[in-house]
Parts: structure tokens; sequence; C-alpha cells
């Protein structure tokens, strides 16, 4: 009888092991399948130029007017988009719209926030695009408008110029009430630091300004798929593209 129970026993604790490796391999493959879930944006079509390389070694090129690197669309005040270029995989078209447009965003990326903000609404917190796309022309707008009220060089501190904005590459938005304290709210705060998982980072961190050439915008968001945002998120110190590129953001005048 004794016997038996001791086979008993070494046979249930047998069970716990094997049940432990398995939950151990389900968990894997859910990390896994999150990060297949929220991919970087596939490079366009055309012809690739070669115009250089980074400070960091990686290879910067160009196709049809819009600079990669490590097939990353790169836009800040050194590298530019094109007047004419508007996102294409998107749910309306964004060829002839003259203001900001939610829906012009591209679908992985509004995948990618619908999820994000499903996930934050069942922890009572409520997070919406106040601003997604814009074309050239009206960031041409209100960039100029910003110069009259402030002098150009405070301007370039907190507004892109035409062509430098990320908001017309449909990847990235604005975020509820554009002000600085929306890092103290509990949406400010959860975004911080949950945004990574979806594959969202904050474009502009805190003290970071020698870096990306602006100050400091909690509210906004550009996405980079989840491998890259979990690189830059650098457990919650959040690197720049400059930086982990060794890449430059200044205008040349």
């Amino acid at each position: 009888m004794k016997e038996l129970k001791s086979l008993l026993i070494i046979f249930l604790i047998y069970l716990g092991y094997i049940y432990i490796l398995n939950k151990k391999e389900s968990d894997t493959m859910l990390v896994n399948n999150s990060q297949e879930e929220y991919p970087k944006i596939e490079v366009i079509s055309g012809e690739k130029n070669i115009i250089g390389r980074s400070k960091n070694g990686y290879t910067i090129y160009q196709i049809n007017g819009l600079t990669y690197v490590d097939d990353i669309l790169i836009v800040n005040k050194t590298y530019s988009l094109p007047p004419d270029y508007y996102p294409k995989n998107t749910l309306e078209n964004a060829q002839n719209v003259i203001s900001t447009c939610n829906k012009c965003l591209d679908k992985t990326v509004l995948k990618a926030f619908h999820q994000m903000q499903a996930d934050a609404q069942s922890i009572g917190l409520n997070i919406y695009i106040s601003s997604g796309y814009r074309p050239y022309f009206y960031q041409e707008k209100l960039y100029q408008n910003y110069c009259l009220k402030h002098t150009k060089d405070e301007a370039d501190k907190f507004s892109a110029r035409p062509g430098h904005s990320e908001h017309q590459t449909g990847l990235a938005f604005d975020l509820n009430t554009i002000n600085d304290n929306f890092i103290t709210t509990p949406e400010g705060k959860w975004i911080n630091t949950q945004a990574y998982l979806y594959g969202f980072i904050i474009r502009y961190p805190k003290n970071k300004e020698t870096e990306t050439g602006y100050k400091y915008e909690p509210w906004h968001l550009r996405y980079v798929g989840q491998n890259l945002a979990t690189k830059l998120y650098n457990n919650g110190t959040w690197q720049t593209i400059e930086d982990y590129y060794g890449l430059e953001s200044t205008y040349p005048n």
C-alpha cells in the first residue's frame, strides 16, 4: 500500500512538471505571436538608392524620395518627404485631403492603435487620436501660423516644417490633449509604459531635444513595429530613433 502511494505521488509530481513545461512553452508562443501581430511597415516599392551610412554604421537609402534606415522610414529635420507624398494603405483616400485625417493613417497603425485603445478602455482609461495624418500643405499652414505667433527659431522647437512632419507619413499621431500635462494623467502614464507593446514609441522623449530637435511630446506616438519599439523603450528610458541609428536631425538652414 505504501509503495502504491509513493508511485502515485511520483506520478503526480511528474504531471506537475509536464504542466509547467507546457505552460512555459505556451507563454513563449504567446510572446512570439504578439511580436508577429505588430510588424514594422513594409518598405515602398521602387529603386533603392544608397545615400550614405549613419554614425552607427547603418545604411541610409532612399526610394522615390523617402529615406529609410534598417527598413524604417525616417522623417526628421534632416530627412524630409516629397510634397506630394501621402500614405496609400489607408481606410480613406488621403490623396486630396486638405486637413488632418485619422482614417488616412496606415491600416496597420490603426489596427495596433485600436487594440491599444481597447486594452486601455478595459482598465478604465480613455485614449483617442486627436490629430492623425496631415498633408504637406496643411502642415505648411500650421507652421506658418506658429512662425507668426512666435519667432521662427521658437516654432522650430515644437512644430515641423512642411515635408519634415511625421504626420505626413500616416504612421504617427497625437493623442488626447496636446499638453505637457498629458504625462501626469493616468492615460499619459499608461501610454508611456505600454505603447511599445503595440509597436509605438514616444517619438520625442523627455530631455532628448538635442537628438530629435524637438521638445518633449508625451502625446506624439510613432509606429515602428514591436521589435524596434521594444528596443527604443529601453526599460522605460526611451531611446530616440536618432540615437539608436546614429542619425542627425538638423535643418540645413
